[in-house]
């Protein structure tokens, strides 16, 4: 029994095991689980096979179409917003000189959006786009002469107070990314440079972003996945999961109304099947694009 415990073979597979036994229990079983229940009836606890018939009427459903795009637009114009965005901040914060006090105070600035709760964060933004001229965004446009506009009650400027709220909450998050990628970057690299008289912007776009495509393909990932599987800032900042025309209806948003509002937990099981090949989709084909895997292949 002591030479099994200090086995050098079997050592690695103790160290994995926890994370293995958590995703088996935490992530494998239950997909699993979605997935026999997607071709499920499931009423008050008895469950009646259908085969592929909440697949079927999902295809049907334009309002799951309806809340796949809100929820492919919003991820969309995220990624536009929280790569190139927090990746320039984390540039300048790593290459700004100034006490480390001051850099350290920054970047904790930067990091308080993500430590707010997102139930206070959407109220707070809800006030702030109320549709009435006392509103916060209303009264700033009215200083160049717009009249109010109706945030919550209309497609776009709803879209532009998602986006601000996750601007808000996220960008402090990725910068951090950003910075912990940039400072991997040996210092020798930007010193050459310099001696050969390449500029801060010419250092950034031959020598920063190239380094950075580990971190970067990192904070796309989790992005994409962030993006389509947002729901509780949708929820608070309409106060519910019913919104005009259901514009801030995400997929999510769309499971959650018909399997805990209807109770309709099979056709709610396909639908977060539907999302995860959809994510997974997605993230292994950026990843391919990325060479990631021919990377890991090569080595």
């Amino acid at each position: 029994m002591k030479q099994l415990l200090y086995s050098q073979r079997l050592a690695p597979y103790l160290f994995i095991a926890p994370f293995v036994i958590t995703l088996v229990v935490f992530w494998m079983i239950p997909v699993g689980q979605s997935v026999v229940m997607s071709t499920q009836e499931v009423l008050y606890g008895e469950t009646t096979p259908v085969g592929f018939r909440n697949y079927e009427r999902l295809w049907q459903d334009r309002l799951f179409w309806q809340a796949l795009f809100n929820s492919a637009r919003y991820m969309v114009l995220t990624l536009a917003i929280l790569i190139p965005i927090p990746m320039v901040l984390a540039a300048l914060v790593c290459n700004s000189i100034g006490s480390p006090r001051i850099k350290n105070f920054f970047k904790a600035s930067l990091f308080v959006p993500a430590l707010t709760s997102v139930v206070v964060a959407g109220i707070v933004f809800r006030l702030m786009f109320a549709e009435t001229g006392t509103g916060l965004m209303n009264q700033i446009i009215s200083v160049i002469g717009l009249g109010p506009v109706r945030w919550l009650r209309e497609d776009v400027p709803g879209l532009i107070a998602l986006l601000a709220l996750a601007t808000w909450r996220y960008t402090g998050v990725n910068t951090m990314y950003f910075i912990a990628g940039i400072q991997s970057i040996p210092g020798e690299l930007y010193e050459a440079a310099s001696i050969d008289g390449a500029s801060r912007r010419q250092q950034f776009f031959r020598i920063t972003i190239p380094n950075l495509r580990p971190t970067l393909v990192y904070v796309t990932t989790i992005s994409i996945y962030g993006g389509l599987a947002m729901f509780l800032e949708s929820f608070m900042l309409y106060a519910g999961n019913g919104s005009p025309n259901n514009q801030g209806l995400t997929v999510i948003g769309y499971l959650y109304r018909r399997g805990i509002e209807e109770n309709d937990l099979g056709f709610a099981s396909a639908v977060g099947v539907v999302l995860l090949v959809v994510i997974l989709a997605i993230n292994l084909t950026q990843l391919t694009l990325s060479g990631t895997f021919r990377k890991e292949a090569d080595r």
